[in-house]
């Protein structure tokens, strides 16, 4: 614990005898003392710092403790606010980046920029429905849909070089764009020659494509520097672009036609095959239908079975009422002997008992044979008629338009112009403006605050 020094042990003690307003008095004057004190160390410090030039007047406020403020001690007075040269430069850079910013694009709106007039265009991609008559025609020849929509295909075709190279030619883009002088309007106005990519950037600027995928509508709209050329920019993007379709419908057309043709083709090729085995059959085998000789065979074998039962009949017959030397038995017998020969042999021409292989091609495999021909010939035909008709779907759809341009909005002819919109333009030059201005000032007194 720190010792109290015996004076002021003494002073305190005879402080504490005294009446109270006396010491109310005595502790006001210290603390004025106090603060007199402490003004004079500031005043010694400012001077130092403001002699070697390191801080400002402020900074040296700042660093300085605070000077402790009671009601009973009125505050020194505080000098009046002055403005200094960082204020001066503030204010200029306001004038100049805002204000000269302003004033500049306001004067370049409305002295030099020219006028440009707008023609807007609204279409969709339409296709026929064939449906109906294609499954009428038992549904063999469906033509191929597209891989992706055609409105995506036309959002990107309107904006691709091949377009505006196209339309270069046929209408002279650079002398239609270039009609606004460049020289008096340079931000605006396009400046000849100018290579194909210069001229799709401003291709880019001056035609805007607006696709709405959920119903399928293409809005176009052209900007020019008279309202003619707008227009016929617009109705020029509109041909080309119904051209393209039509030429995505004859290629979807063509591949259909194409499968359907090679399909046609070889299903008459295995036709051709299909018959061509059956009359070698025929010629080697001498034969029309193995059915019909067939069922020749079986009648044939029927009435020597029928024959052969009435022999055995008679000679049984025979047999309770005379001896075996009879002529008539051995007339019976002989009979059946020849009989049963003539079935043996009209059974074996049918491949039933004949397992020595003595009779080449048996009736039955003729029969087997003759029918895998037949089934093999009425699937070819089979296959022809569904190529037949596939065929001539393909070739129908072919010789109309599937899918086509329609357009809801024809290319409008404009009576004023739209762009330049000024007063947007210089409020956003506006408030640009003054937000850049802003974050400078804000950095530059983060800057200097850091020091």
């Amino acid at each position: 614990m720190a010792r109290t020094h015996p004076l002021q042990s003494q002073a305190a003690e005879r402080a504490e005898n005294l009446p109270h307003d006396v010491r109310k008095a005595l502790k006001i004057r210290e603390r004025k003392e106090a603060l007199a004190r402490v003004e004079e160390q500031r005043d010694i410090k400012k001077a130092a710092l403001a002699a070697r030039g390191q801080l400002n007047v402020e900074k040296a406020n700042q660093n300085l403790p605070a000077v402790p403020q009671t009601p009973d001690v009125v505050a020194p007075p505080v000098r009046p606010a002055r403005i200094k040269p960082r204020h001066r430069f503030i204010f200029l850079s306001f004038v100049i980046c805002v204000l000269g910013t302003n004033l500049i694009a306001a004067w370049y709106l409305w002295e030099r920029a020219a006028d440009r007039f707008v023609s807007v265009a609204g279409f969709s991609v339409r296709a026929e429905d064939s449906s109906s008559a294609i499954e009428l025609l038992g549904g063999m020849a469906e033509l191929p849909g597209s891989g992706s929509p055609d409105e995506d295909i036309l959002y990107e075709f309107i904006q691709s070089q091949d377009l505006v190279r196209t339309v270069d030619n046929a209408l002279d883009l650079r002398r239609l764009w270039s009609k606004a002088d460049p020289d008096i309007d340079p931000v605006f106005s396009y400046h000849p020659p100018g290579s194909i990519e210069d001229l799709t950037d401003y291709w880019l600027r001056m035609v805007s494509v607006y696709n709405d995928s959920s119903t399928g509508l293409i809005e176009l709209e052209v900007q020019a520097f008279t309202p003619q050329d707008a227009q016929d920019i617009a109705r020029f993007i509109y041909d080309e672009s119904s051209r393209m379709i039509n030429r995505l419908s004859d290629i979807a057309r063509e591949d259909a036609t194409r499968l359907a043709r090679e399909e046609l083709e070889t299903a008459v090729q295995r036709l051709k095959i299909a018959r061509s085995d059956m009359t070698k059959f025929r010629n080697l085998h001498q034969v029309v239908t193995p059915e019909s000789t067939l069922s020749i065979q079986t009648g044939l074998l029927s009435s020597l079975e029928m024959q052969l039962a009435e022999t055995l009949i008679s000679l049984d017959m025979l047999g309770q009422i005379s001896s075996p030397k009879d002529p008539r038995v051995k007339q019976a017998i002989r009979r059946q002997g020849v009989i049963e020969q003539r079935l043996k042999q009209e059974r074996a021409k049918l491949g039933i008992g004949s397992e020595d292989g003595s009779v080449d091609n048996p009736l039955v495999d003729l029969v087997g044979e003759f029918e895998s021909l037949m089934v093999d010939r009425e699937f070819a035909e089979q296959s022809y008629a569904a190529a037949l008709i596939a065929y001539d779907v393909a070739v129908s759809e072919s010789r109309r338009q599937s899918r086509y341009l329609a357009a809801h909005i024809q290319p409008t002819l404009a009576e004023t112009s739209i762009y330049p919109d000024r007063l947007l333009t210089i409020a956003l030059v506006a408030l640009f403006s003054l937000l850049i201005w802003a974050i400078m000032v804000m950095v530059g007194y983060s800057l200097r605050d850091r020091r």
